[in-house]
């Protein structure tokens, strides 16, 4: 990828915005701490995962294009796929193990763009939260990225696991931006990869304690 080429579509992230106001109605969307997402610099957004909805629902919230870390399986979807490619989605195929695709994550920080991940590695029930995994830990150490902790409301009831078609109108689906998390002073060992990765965890666990 060259100097200035981005990983992602620029042109459909454009019509993503233009097009915005026409998703964030039905989702009845609402956002608040936009202003702790740094425009100019890498950084990575830190959420808690209950749908398929939170990815498009966060880059609607953000004032910049989030390239998420996104399971493998999804990338098996003929026309998923290449929507997600064309935002700029890498293919996780572990979220414990897969260094390579860390590795390319840390990659795009450095270069000054914003990476999402969601910490439990895989869609959770509604209320509960799971255990992070240490590969957000390891990034935000070796990039020394800021993490901006996420908490996303209500994307569950309005596309809950297994449903085909989401609830529009029905719910508002909030977004609450933590302020950034800077973890430069740890070292980069794996005891503190899991140790920032449960940090990061208990912030968005916080967030979620506090209504919009």
């Amino acid at each position: 990828m060259g100097k200035d080429e981005k990983p992602y579509s620029e042109l459909g992230y454009k019509l993503f915005y233009l097009l915005s106001p026409f998703f964030k109605f039905p989702l009845r969307l609402k956002v608040e701490g936009k202003e702790n997402i740094p425009l100019e610099k890498g950084c990575i957004i830190a959420a808690n995962h209950r749908s398929y909805l939170d990815p498009p629902v966060l880059n609607l919230a953000s004032p910049r294009p989030i390239i998420f870390l996104a399971k493998y399986d999804l990338f098996k979807i003929p026309i998923l796929n290449w929507v997600i490619r064309k935002a700029g989605a890498m293919p996780l195929y572990s979220s414990k193990k897969d260094i390579k695709t860390i590795r390319k994550a840390i990659d795009y920080l450095n270069q000054g763009h914003c990476v999402g991940i969601f910490p439990e590695g895989t869609r959770m029930k509604p209320n509960t939260f799971g255990k992070a995994h240490s590969g957000i830990g390891l990034m935000a150490i070796k990039s020394k990225a800021p993490v901006i902790p996420t908490f996303i409301e209500n994307t569950d009831k309005v596309l809950p696991v297994g449903a085909k078609f989401p609830k529009l109108f029905i719910y508002s689906i909030k977004v609450k931006f933590g302020k950034p998390l800077e973890f430069s002073n740890f070292k980069d060992t794996k005891e503190n990869h899991q140790k920032v990765a449960d940090i990061i965890l208990d912030e968005i666990k916080k967030l979620s304690k506090e209504s919009i």
